[in-house]
């Protein structure tokens, strides 16, 4: 991979691709250090060193936007509300009829969803923004912890509703311009913008965490982390490139005076089909008790919410480890069956003269794809529940509960590992497109 980037800064067009997009990087980490109006700097910083860290999706919320969460910056959504709306209509797809049509209506049907996704981001950032401020003036985004307020208080001589809508408009906005920041990276510079972007935060939050573990473990636990860290890099890896290969044989036709097909080629099934999708939507579930609690009485716990909170929010309860598990594999299968429809595959092969080896075309051949789908996605599922799960053991592990946000397992690794990996295949494919033209040339 280092090679590929070496080699990319010495073409002058690769070079301007990516020198550009560093530089949009650097913007989106400017824009996620910058207070957002009407946020009190000094106290947020306060909060931040007096909690011991946020939990359940928060905590998910946080990483993604590489901190700028918790600080209230301009950029504070970060990209997650824009990848929301895109799983929602990628999922609306399966139900909504015109939707469908669109997405079979190729590049000008894909322009319109896209269209359809900007909007719902911008809804659903102003969604987000209104809850982040209100949990924020309520001290639940600082788990109830904070002695100042983050929001500039009352007496300054603007009112309070005036504070909090330009607030909520800056966060809305930031959405806005992350959205359109990552969409120039994926049109002028190198890889997919919203990837980029992501790892980008995570990768923010490495050296701090990194070394508040030496300062409070001491060196010996701090390296015996890194080693446990680049063994999980490297399975993760090796996974996610694992794909099963079906071979199709392509059928010679006349087509006029021309003689197309006879060729040969195969679907690639990876073992990792619905990619981080299911850990997302297991965080959000679990983060539900955790909403629940919000409705009992703080002051007068009783033994369900007792239960709830042994159980269901604490992190390093067995019951929370095995139910974030089992939600990962079902949410595998469910995400798994949606994005992919063996029998709209087998019919685009029979409609163009494909098909698998010793298998007949239509009905058995998308028996034999759902039936391969299905023994792939299991292995699947439990790396994904796995992988997902070590944040929770290294918590239990080093006895501090600030560490379980810290970016060296599960979701992290996944996104981190899965952009470099789409990264550098682009920059080697361009570079192969570019050997190419010159020894055509």
């Amino acid at each position: 991979m280092l090679s590929a980037f070496l080699s990319a800064f010495r073409t002058p067009d690769l070079r301007k691709k990516l020198l550009f997009t560093v530089g949009i990087v650097a913007i989106y980490r400017l824009g996620a250090t910058l207070p957002s109006p009407g946020v009190s700097y000094r106290n947020v910083q306060k909060c931040l060193d007096t909690i011991e860290g946020s939990t359940g999706v928060l905590n998910l919320l946080d990483l993604f936007s590489g901190g700028a969460l918790l600080q209230l910056s301009v950029f504070a959504l970060g990209i997650m509300p824009y990848i929301t709306a895109s799983i929602i209509l990628q999922l609306l797809t399966v139900v909504i009829p015109r939707l469908e049509q669109l997405r079979k209506e190729g590049q000008a049907g894909q322009a319109k969803i896209t269209q359809y996704t900007r909007y719902l981001t911008l809804g659903l950032g102003v969604l987000q923004a209104s809850a982040f401020v209100a949990l924020a003036r309520s001290g639940q985004l600082f788990n109830n912890q904070c002695d100042e307020f983050p929001i500039i208080p009352t007496g300054t001589g603007i009112p309070d509703w005036l504070t909090l809508s330009v607030l909520v408009m800056t966060m809305t906005a930031g959405t806005g311009v992350v959205m359109w920041l990552g969409e120039l990276i994926t049109d002028r510079g190198v890889g997919n913008g919203m990837s980029v972007l992501i790892f980008t935060s995570i990768a923010a939050r490495l050296p701090s965490e990194g070394w508040r573990i030496r300062e409070s473990q001491g060196w010996g636990r701090f390296l015996l982390v890194i080693a446990l860290v680049l063994l999980v890099i490297t399975a993760v890896t090796f996974i996610e490139q694992a794909q099963r290969r079906i071979p199709v044989q392509y059928a010679k036709r006349m087509i006029g005076r021309r003689m197309y097909g006879g060729t040969s080629t195969y679907i690639p099934l990876k073992v990792n089909q619905a990619g981080v999708i299911p850990v997302i939507f297991g965080s959000s579930l679990l983060y539900l008790p955790q909403l629940a609690l919000q409705f009992f009485d703080q002051n007068n716990p009783g033994k369900t919410q007792a239960w709830i909170q042994n159980n269901l929010v604490d992190p390093t309860s067995p019951i929370y480890i095995s139910v974030y598990f089992l939600l990962i594999i079902f949410f595998t299968y469910f995400y798994v069956s949606i994005t992919f429809n063996p029998t709209e595959v087998a019919d685009n092969m029979k409609k163009y003269g494909g098909f698998v080896p010793g298998i007949r075309p239509g009905k058995p051949t998308a028996d034999y794809l759902d039936f391969i789908l299905s023994r792939i996605t299991l292995p699947g599922a439990l790396y994904l529940a796995t992988i997902s799960i070590l944040p929770n053991f290294f918590f239990i592990w080093l006895d501090r509960q600030q560490y379980l946000n810290f970016p060296f397992g599960g979701t992290a690794v996944l996104i981190m590992v899965g952009v470099a990996l789409e990264t550098s295949k682009q920059i080697e494919s361009q570079l192969m497109q570019r050997n190419y033209e010159g020894f055509l040339r």
